[in-house]
């Protein structure tokens, strides 16, 4: 759809807008009293929501970062799916699947009894899907705007057979200073270290930042906080559908060699991401969905 056509059947007026966003992508901008949001229809991917008395964003985007068909947006929360991770198959598909590089379509909007704002997108089966993953689907995600930000991605098999998926909401949140931040809820949680060969260890304590960070928490069943003392916040995760968490922080040598971001970003961002990770794989049997969700709340 152009923006003229979203706009007349999806703007709500003082609440939503569709507008051109960087690189001419089309964005629906939505604004309440509780917050301000800003969601890209392509990727299906939330780039901002700042509370109307909190001056930062709750998420981290890149100023390099790609706005353009077949690359991903780092930053905001991207969707990985219907894998996380290289391809599972080895069959050279793109990492963490298809859904972050294509185009979503808006099917619904609305205001909230409480004021809240919900804008519903989904992703059907297209060419390019069907050469990479060729199974038939319905993927919706429901975003909630108000006092916190609500994600709800759902996953529908259409085909008949059993689809074994993986997936994430791969949120960069922004933090003030990443030598000052810690994640509480993992404490004893058992961690696959990505950075160290795959090797299983064990959290003690909270989690901390002192380098590169890339490990997959699995048994994960409590809500997850991220305490940020430069900014004097609290990101408070409330999970379901999930039975994996994954930290990430590429530190500096990864981020020097990334195009898409800056040589110092390392320092504002944090990704805290709800997943099904390996080995948390989800099997849906035909006609059935799975839903996975984050509510985040700040303090």
């Amino acid at each position: 759809m152009d923006l003229q056509t979203l706009n007349d059947e999806y703007a709500i007026p003082n609440e939503v807008i569709f507008i051109g966003g960087r690189g001419d992508m089309p964005v629906a901008r939505i604004s309440n009293d509780h917050a301000t949001a800003e969601v890209s229809l392509y990727a299906g991917q939330v780039l901002s929501y700042r509370q109307t008395d909190d001056d930062n964003d709750l998420f981290f985007c890149s100023d390099t970062a790609y706005f353009e068909e077949g690359k991903s947006i780092k930053g905001g929360v991207p969707v990985c799916w219907p894998w996380f991770g290289p391809d599972p198959e080895g069959k050279g598909r793109p990492a963490h699947g298809f859904a972050r590089n294509s185009q979503w379509q808006v099917v619904g909007s609305q205001s909230e009894e409480d004021g809240a704002t919900r804008i519903t997108l989904q992703l059907a089966p297209n060419e390019q899907s069907q050469s990479l993953w060729p199974h038939d689907f319905l993927l919706t995600l429901d975003v909630v705007v108000g006092k916190t930000l609500e994600l709800r991605l759902t996953t529908t098999n259409r085909s008949k057979e059993t689809l074994p998926i993986t997936q994430a909401l791969h949120t960069y949140f922004y933090v003030g200073d990443i030598s000052q931040v810690s994640v509480a809820g993992l404490d004893g949680k058992t961690y696959i270290d990505k950075v160290d060969n795959g090797n299983e260890k064990i959290q003690q304590g909270v989690v901390t930042v002192q380098g590169e960070v890339d490990r997959i928490y699995t048994d994960v069943k409590t809500d997850l906080v991220i305490e940020d003392a430069a900014l004097g916040r609290n990101i408070h995760i409330h999970a379901s559908g999930s039975q994996s968490a994954v930290v990430w922080n590429p530190w500096s040598d990864i981020a020097k060699s990334m195009a898409d971001l800056g040589d110092e970003d390392y320092k504002n961002l944090l990704c805290v991401e709800t997943t099904n990770a390996d080995p948390d794989i989800v099997e849906i049997s035909p006609g059935n969905s799975w839903v996975i969700s984050a509510r985040y709340q700040i303090s």
